[in-house]
């Protein structure tokens, strides 16, 4: 089932007969788009007259009717209810207000996708007693939804894995982050997937033996630098 999703439009009257701006009186209208079908066939128009937070008269698309909420709304929703000209015109903001807002909205927020940034590193290399730590990142990714998991051999890993959830950046992005301990051994593959919205299939990024090793280099040549010895690393490590 597909969300309602909606939009909320608010205009503010402010009448005040005293000097305190904090003894006002406050008049505001509300006017919100319902829709759920990606053709706006289903769009619902509520348009809400408010005094000091107090509703006075609404109206609904659905119902094709106002309704009043106080003495003054009553008699206000009856008048208008009555005027048939104004009745079309309110329900013509269905096309003319909603529409035109919704479609707006789709193209440059809900239908805009961004393909995320991956990126494989490792946290910690292992060795002959400590297990090797990996993260895979995805960053600056939108819409939010993402899934992103570890395959050994080409088959999913459903244990030893600690993931983030999606982390807002504060700019509409988002960035997730999931770190697998693994034994390293010969021949092994290692492989993050990531699929997103904005891929037409999962991206599968392979940790390769080469990184792994050269992490492995860059951690034995730190202890050395402590230990003021100089350390083996592998063919493939550069020193």
């Amino acid at each position: 089932m597909t969300p309602l999703k909606l939009l909320n439009f608010q205009h503010i009257l402010t009448l005040s007969v005293f000097t305190g701006a904090a003894n006002g009186y406050y008049f505001h209208t509300w006017m919100e788009c319902i829709y759920s079908s990606p053709d706006l066939s289903d769009m619902e128009f509520i348009e809400g007259l408010y005094f000091n937070k107090y509703p006075v008269i609404k109206f609904n698309s659905t119902v094709g009717m106002f309704e009043g909420f106080s003495d003054l709304g009553i008699k206000t929703a009856e008048m208008w209810n009555n005027d048939t000209a104004f009745l079309q015109q309110t329900m013509a903001k269905v096309d003319t207000y909603c529409k035109p807002n919704a479609e707006a909205y789709e193209g440059a927020i809900h239908r805009k996708k961004e393909r995320p940034t991956v990126k494989l590193s490792s946290v910690m290399p292992g060795d002959g007693t400590h297990p090797a730590l990996v993260k895979c990142s995805a960053y600056d990714f939108y819409p939010q939804p993402i899934k992103v998991y570890w395959l050994k051999d080409g088959v999913p890993v459903t244990s030893d894995v600690t993931s983030t959830e999606e982390l807002p950046n504060g700019d509409w992005y988002y960035q997730i982050h999931t770190v697998l301990e693994y034994t390293p051994k010969s021949a092994e593959k290692i492989s993050c997937v990531v699929e997103h919205a904005s891929f037409t299939r999962p991206m599968i990024y392979d940790w390769s033996k080469t990184r792994h090793l050269a992490a492995v280099c860059v951690h034995d040549l730190a202890r050395a630098g402590k230990h003021r010895k100089k350390p083996k690393c592998t063919d493939t490590c550069n020193e």
